[in-house]
């Protein structure tokens, strides 16, 4: 194995990993909610809790896994944005936020996706429920499944939309855990971006979406997030900002209005925006210096990029040191793009604090029978 060393000083303090150990800073008053969460998008460092595990209803946050399995099966090809779903009775049937789909129309996928990024529609998301898993059911066993994979312990689904029912309960831990993996999705911004924008129904109607989300427009930075209200969860929102090479993810659950919510979340990110800051170390996708080996193949080297970023985050004004070590091995032809060849592991004072895959970035094809036969023929000479 082949490892590579190179050190720096950068702008970072306290950094600490999910499962690692918490830096919890304080507000100037603790927040009147339930609870309330932030942190860091890059390394998952805690910058403040509040009963984060506590189980509680949180209403259409639940719609973020909705939402995050409706990407997922589009990445793998199970859906396609432009293809028309047809809605059925029990999706049309839905109370609560709505776009008004009528049974028996047909709407677009992307469409039914943006109605509920937008304005929480729950009659898209039933649609959107009963494609992807057959029936709404079957999609909710997806949607627990899915929680159980990204380690959400203390989350239950029991519906698609957040409309009450029990048992269900999430926490302001797991919800920031599942937005950040909704984030990974570009489509979902490109929906989620959205302030204002007509509904066109196919029989002529037009409903007017609004964001629910107001810190869309009102708080510098925020480009994605999602709103949840019953009278048993109160108000709640999960939301995320970026600035510079920062990115924040702010939740707040049980707010006792709209406006108090967006104030509560709002100074969780100022208050992570103005004392802390993130570094890039690994740019995903950018080229390393240094390739990998194949053996096999008459390529006898591909380039290699971080699969995504690595990133340091700790408190403005202060000083680490910092050190990456590349492990990588030859690779054994056929190599395609994106085939993994090692990885990049951060440490601070020697202690590991982030790892990532790194992978191919070019292809190299496998010796043909002739190529194998000049090959040999050359160590014979």
């Amino acid at each position: 194995m082949k490892k590579l060393i190179c050190g720096a000083a950068v702008l970072a303090a306290g950094v600490l990993m999910l499962g690692s150990g918490v830096h919890v800073s304080a507000l100037e008053t603790e927040p009147n909610c339930k609870a309330a969460y932030s942190c860091d998008y890059g390394t998952g460092t805690v910058i403040y809790s509040k009963d984060e595990e506590k189980r509680l209803p949180i209403a259409s946050m639940c719609k973020i896994m909705t939402l995050l399995l409706s990407f997922e099966a589009a990445d793998r090809g199970e859906i396609s944005y432009d293809e028309m779903i047809t809605v059925s009775e029990n999706a049309a049937s839905m109370g609560g936020s709505q776009v008004f789909l009528e049974a028996g129309l047909s709407y677009s996928a992307e469409e039914l996706l943006k109605s509920i990024a937008v304005c929480s529609a729950n009659d898209s998301c039933v649609a959107m429920a009963e494609r992807i898993g057959g029936s709404e059911s079957a999609f909710l066993e997806k949607m627990n499944a899915r929680a159980k994979e990204l380690g959400a312990e203390n989350t239950l689904f029991a519906n698609c939309t957040g409309l009450p029912k029990d048992p269900q309960y999430s926490c302001a831990k797991d919800v920031a855990v599942m937005l950040k993996e909704l984030l990974k999705h570009e489509k979902y911004f490109e929906l989620t971006k959205i302030w204002l924008e007509d509904f066109h129904h196919p029989d002529g109607r037009i409903i007017q979406m609004t964001n629910t989300n107001k810190l869309i427009r009102f708080y510098d930075g925020c480009d994605g997030g999602k709103t949840g209200y019953t009278n048993e969860a109160g108000s709640c929102l999960a939301a995320t900002a970026k600035r510079g090479e920062t990115r924040i993810i702010a939740v707040v659950i049980g707010a006792e209005n709209s406006k108090q919510r967006n104030a509560i979340v709002s100074s969780l990110l100022d208050e992570a925006f103005n004392s802390y800051e993130s570094q890039t170390i690994l740019e995903k996708g950018k080229k390393l210096e240094e390739g990998v080996s194949v053996l096999g193949s008459r390529v006898k080297e591909v380039e290699i990029c971080a699969e995504e970023n690595l990133t340091v985050f700790g408190k403005k004004g202060e000083t680490r040191n910092f050190t990456v070590e590349y492990q990588i091995e030859p690779l054994r032809a056929p190599i395609e793009a994106g085939t993994e060849a090692g990885e990049a592991v951060l440490y601070r004072d020697g202690i590991e604090i982030g790892r990532v895959k790194l992978v191919s970035m070019t292809e190299a094809p496998a010796l043909n029978w002739w190529d194998a036969f000049r090959e040999t023929a050359k160590s014979w000479n």
